[in-house]
């Protein structure tokens, strides 16, 4: 990966520094100012987590939003590669311009006559694509930005549950993934989610995995307004990657203490009169790794079978397990609808569903596109969302 991100920027520093400038001041200053840049990227990437969030901010906010510029740099500019292979022939000189520009010499008959760059074209023509993408970049992360620090789009999506009792039709649940409290993200982030769900008026709460990037002691203020969420079933929680990548034991606890109840490879009943469906939660695939792998066997043994189950498992590619034990709809998060286009066609190499509501088998699959963010502050083509899924008793 180092050595991509060492090409990936030897590559736009030949196209939009060596190549629009002059050898002296303006190249020296473009060449440091880009390796210095380069240098934030790499310091943003690996000591991300390393710090507390109130010391990362100060480099995180510069690193990532450059990350992204360069992203969009460097697809911008391979694109235009096109058209300037076009001009080629454009900027060389013809033979008219060549016999006026230099003196006659005698050529032997071997060496083929070459016609010499038109150096005000070329340079024209360099200049030209270095604007171009740069507007481009700068208009793509501009919305980007403005997309993912705005408020999530509030979907409403209705989901036929076979075997849904007709008295539970109607039940709403708020279902909320990658909120990803970090440096970049913080309580505000988490009371604008939280007063966006209580509007909503919700019966319950679902919180697929990602909540943040850090330890619950550094994102405690951070993550305190989930305190208020005020559903009429409660709010629950299953693990995701990120809570591996610091300690997710720690982050139930806190979970816990907030009145966010994790499912754990466990499931329970949720009840209105004497009508019930099962919700179920299974641990993220990266929880083998902690000895916390997911169990589907265990959270669905000892249910009712004649009520439905809902389950909440962080990663779609989970859809799999659910559907060979008959569950009826997997809620999860995780591939942020692929956030940075063209991502999400890396992302749907790996996960069965990128975004929306989908079916595997009998199983229907909902996959939310995240509250929040991982890396650059940008999402293109990929808003947020929180989502009330809708019950419903028959198609």
């Amino acid at each position: 990966m180092s050595a991509l991100f060492a090409l990936l920027n030897w590559y736009l520093w030949k196209r939009l520094v060596k190549d629009v400038t002059a050898p002296g001041t303006a190249r020296r200053v473009a060449t440091v100012a880009q390796v210095v840049l380069a240098v934030l990227v790499f310091a943003t990437l690996i000591l991300g987590r390393a710090v507390p969030p109130e010391v990362a901010r100060w480099f995180s906010w510069p690193g990532y939003i450059w990350f992204a510029v360069l992203v969009y740099l460097f697809l911008t500019t391979v694109l235009l590669e096109l058209p300037r292979l076009a001009l080629r022939g454009w900027q060389r000189r013809t033979p008219l311009e060549a016999t006026a520009a230099t003196p006659t010499v005698d050529v032997p008959p071997e060496i083929p006559d070459r016609p010499a760059v038109n150096e005000s074209r070329r340079l024209f023509l360099a200049r030209g694509t270095a604007v171009i993408a740069g507007a481009a970049t700068t208009g793509l992360v501009g919305t980007g930005m403005s997309n993912a620090l705005g408020p999530p789009d509030l979907l409403r999506v209705p989901v036929a549950l076979n075997g849904l009792d007709p008295s539970l039709a109607g039940f709403r649940i708020a279902v909320v993934s990658d909120i990803h409290l970090s440096a970049l993200l913080g309580r505000s982030h988490t009371e604008r989610i939280t007063r966006m769900i209580n509007e909503s008026e919700p019966d319950l709460v679902a919180i697929v995995g990602d909540l943040a990037d850090g330890t619950p002691e550094d994102l405690r203020s951070a993550v305190e307004p989930l305190r208020d969420l005020a559903p009429r079933e409660g709010s629950f929680f299953v693990t995701g990657n990120h809570e591996y990548f610091v300690d997710a034991d720690a982050w139930v606890r806190e979970l816990d203490r907030l009145g966010v109840h994790t499912l754990r490879n466990e499931h329970t009943a949720i009840r209105r009169g004497q009508a019930s469906f099962d919700l179920a939660g299974v641990t993220d695939v990266s929880g083998r790794n902690a000895n916390d792998a997911p169990d589907f066997d265990k959270a669905l043994d000892g249910r009712d079978e004649s009520t439905p189950v809902v389950l909440m498992a962080h990663q779609p590619v989970q859809v799999t397990e659910a559907a060979e034990r008959g569950v009826g709809l997997q809620l999860s998060g995780h591939t942020h609808g692929g956030q940075i286009y063209p991502f999400q066609y890396v992302v749907g190499l790996q996960q069965p569903a990128l975004a929306g509501l989908s079916k595997v088998d009998d199983t229907w699959l909902y996959v939310t596109r995240g509250a929040g963010f991982w890396g650059p502050p940008v999402r293109v083509g990929a808003p947020p969302d929180i989502t009330l899924v809708e019950l419903r008793d028959r198609p």
